[in-house]
């Protein structure tokens, strides 16, 4: 299998090419964008050495299926997927903040909390909490975004607030559609048998407009538990069966790589390669509930994507 980890297109009055870890987003007229997910795949903020087949397609439908379905909480930058790995939506100024939704202690939260943290992101925790226990009620804890190469901040309300980052009315609302975002991911992630654990959200402005953009609720930006065991396994102290891309973590981890300077990115050998692949696709129909039907792989994968995104673009433009 072949995986598709870079691509070089020239579109019809292309502005614009951004390489971001996984996806290559192309600017067209300065007013739309075809973004690309690729089949690279990052961990620990490194973009690892070989692709995984499928996996932007796999992550590319999830998150066109979660924008179709949350288009009535917030507008979103979606027109149509006209590929099974693009999607063309409208380009909208990125707001500088991510909005992560915790509905669980767990994760970087609960590394921090274990550590003594009882405040994140400005958000008090109570004391006596456990590993993957639920919050009362999900919380917000942002992210400044970072520039190329650099990680993401944490930040508080008040502060993102105070040193003007977001314009206040703005920032509250973006808090109304996390929320309401994370919930209506809660009830459909339940209805798969799911615990939609945390999540992040990035949004920016159109004509004035909030506007929800990127990826959403795909096991890249977003963790998940099994919900059947959850009760059993958290009153035991066990760790929680997950639907997330933390398996590769934990792979690398396992082979002695977690990010830190001099340490080398273990071989991806192909029954490796394939492993993973196999994980994405299996994620894809437990998230979404439909069989994974696996586009074509050819020679003319480039032209596929080229031909589906002009003809897109031809109807826009």
């Amino acid at each position: 299998m072949k995986a598709i980890t870079h691509t070089d297109f020239n579109f019809k009055r292309q502005t614009k090419k951004y390489e971001g870890k996984v996806r290559d987003v192309y600017t067209i007229a300065d007013k739309y964008m075809a973004m690309i997910a690729t089949d690279r795949i990052s961990a620990f903020d490194v973009v690892l050495p070989k692709g995984i087949p499928y996996k932007g397609q796999v992550l590319n439908q999830i998150a066109s299926k979660f924008l179709d379905s949350t288009s009535d909480i917030v507008p979103n930058w979606k027109i149509a997927s006209p590929d099974p790995m693009v999607t063309v939506g409208y380009k909208c100024e990125s707001l500088p903040v991510e909005m992560i939704v915790r509905g669980y202690l767990t994760g970087s939260s609960w590394r921090s909390y274990k550590a003594g943290a009882r405040e994140i992101c400005g958000v008090k925790i109570p004391d006596g909490m456990k590993e993957h226990q639920k919050f009362e009620n999900p919380i917000i804890t942002p992210t400044t975004k970072a520039e190329a190469g650099e990680h993401d901040q944490d930040i508080s309300r008040d502060e993102i607030i105070s040193r003007g980052i977001v314009d206040k009315k703005i920032y509250e609302k973006l808090e109304e559609y996390a929320l309401a975002l994370f919930k209506r991911g809660t009830e459909i992630a339940a209805s798969r048998g799911l615990i939609l654990v945390d999540t992040k959200y990035e949004f920016g402005l159109k004509d004035g407009e909030i506007y929800l953009i990127d990826e959403i609720h795909t096991p890249d930006s977003s963790r998940y538990f099994y919900a059947d065991g959850y009760e059993e396994k958290f009153a035991k102290g066990e760790p929680q069966r997950q639907l997330s891309k933390e398996f590769v973590r934990e792979w690398l981890m396992s082979e002695g790589f977690s990010g830190k300077e001099g340490q080398k990115v273990p071989e991806m050998t192909e029954p490796i390669i394939e492993s993973i692949s196999n994980r994405y696709i299996e994620l894809y129909e437990h998230i979404t509930g439909e069989k994974f039907q696996k586009s074509e792989y050819g020679g003319n994968i480039f032209d596929r994507i080229e031909t589906n995104v002009e003809n897109m673009m031809s109807r826009l433009l």
